[in-house]
């Protein structure tokens, strides 16, 4: 089978260890094209990490012949615009997550995949990882016995960026990420549960902005239930003083408990009435490593992956239900 070219649009922070290196490090996979706005930016990120070629127009990487297939790593507000072009010029796609700003989007992208038949994924890559793969494992081996709910809670203070007065992070304008730090952190996490226990059937929730740094909301609290009957629920705030910090996912089952974080990596604690046993993350040098290694695989064997554009769409779904209030009210 034949190796997987990759151009990557958006050559920025997330690039340089999370993903880029690994596709230089899958079988099967090279990366030969960046692209960014700043040209001296991707020409400075060819150079440093080994790439032929360089972009400062996306459409001149899309329409490469030596590019097969396309990573977008912008933020969100041009995913569904590259993804599209892309999938048009017949070239698979990995896009980073959340999977656009909007829905509708979301629902575009899906659509143009299914006229070309061109795949789509989404750099859900806790689906891959071996901690959360953990989880899933005692939950299908009934360890904690029926799985009844689970909580998610997330605090922690405002990062510098997000406050800053003369640039703030696009993670807190809802015009380019879709919502706030809500939509950047919580996607992961509600995409996670969605592998665990199926869709998402009905969801609502409330969110607000409450210290007025930025427009878009700091603090949301949200209830949902699975289509397997598990009920949920999850509190985030991103403006609370260190004190308050957590990063706790919780699920109660019949016969015991399952405690893990969803970003902090701590080991996973099984917590039954025999007491705790704790499970390390073990995660790969490069976190996406293991999904960028299913998207080649699914690439050059047309088989499904564990990440999609169908799956993708359903964590926006749920998060534009949860804070739709707010910026309808707006």
């Amino acid at each position: 089978m034949k190796t997987i070219h990759w151009g990557i649009i958006g050559c920025g922070d997330v690039t340089e260890m999370k993903s880029g290196p690994a596709f230089n490090k899958v079988e099967g996979s090279r990366l030969v094209a960046v692209m960014r706005r700043n040209g001296e930016k991707a020409k400075d990120y060819a150079s440093r990490h080994g790439v032929p070629v360089w972009y400062d127009n996306a459409s001149a990487l899309i329409n490469d012949s030596r590019v097969d297939a396309v990573y977008v790593a912008t933020p969100p507000e041009s995913h569904a615009r590259y993804a599209i072009e892309a999938m048009k010029a017949g070239k698979p796609v990995y896009v980073e997550k959340p999977m656009a700003t909007t829905l509708d989007e979301c629902h575009e992208m899906n659509a143009v995949s299914a006229a070309t038949g061109v795949p789509l994924f989404v750099a859900y890559y806790r689906r891959t990882l071996p901690g959360f793969l953990k989880v899933k494992e005692l939950i299908e081996e009934q360890v904690i016995g029926a799985p009844l709910m689970v909580n998610i809670r997330l605090m922690r203070p405002p990062l510098p960026s997000e406050i800053a007065t003369d640039a703030p992070s696009w993670r807190v304008d809802a015009r380019i990420a879709g919502g706030g730090i809500f939509y950047d952190l919580a996607s992961h996490q509600l995409d996670f549960l969605d592998f665990l226990f199926g869709p998402i059937v009905t969801c609502g929730g409330t969110a607000a902005n409450r210290a007025g740094y930025y427009a878009s909301e700091d603090t949301v609290v949200a209830h949902f239930t699975f289509e397997n009957g598990v009920v949920g629920s999850g509190q985030w705030c991103f403006v609370t003083d260190e004190a308050s910090q957590c990063d706790h996912m919780d699920i109660i089952g019949s016969k015991g408990r399952i405690l893990f974080s969803g970003f902090d990596h701590k080991p996973v604690q099984l917590i039954t009435k025999e007491g705790t046993i704790e499970f390390p993350y073990l995660n790969p040098e490069n976190i996406q490593y293991n999904m960028i290694k299913q998207v080649v695989e699914s690439i050059r064997t047309h088989q499904p992956c564990i990440s999609s554009g169908i799956s993708a769409a359903r964590t926006n779904a749920v998060m534009q239900k949860i804070v739709g209030d707010y910026y309808a009210n707006r």
